[in-house]
């Protein structure tokens, strides 16, 4: 293999890896900005700890 092939490799699984859809919800502002405020100071972010919670509950609760 080459450099380029490496780099196109490279590409194609940081491509495969991107996020693709959006889940859109409502809730009270200040749930929001102490969730927020909560995941800045565990140095996370709101969406990462949404979709690990995502995540788990899908493998908890999810068929297959």
């Amino acid at each position: 293999m080459n450099k380029k092939d490496d780099k196109d490799d490279a590409k194609a699984k940081k491509k495969a890896g991107k996020k693709n859809s959006q889940l859109i919800l409502r809730l009270d502002k200040d749930d929001r900005d102490a969730f927020v405020a909560l995941c800045k100071e565990m140095d996370t972010s709101a969406a990462r700890e949404i979709r690990g919670f995502i995540r788990s509950y899908v493998k908890k609760h999810g068929k297959g």
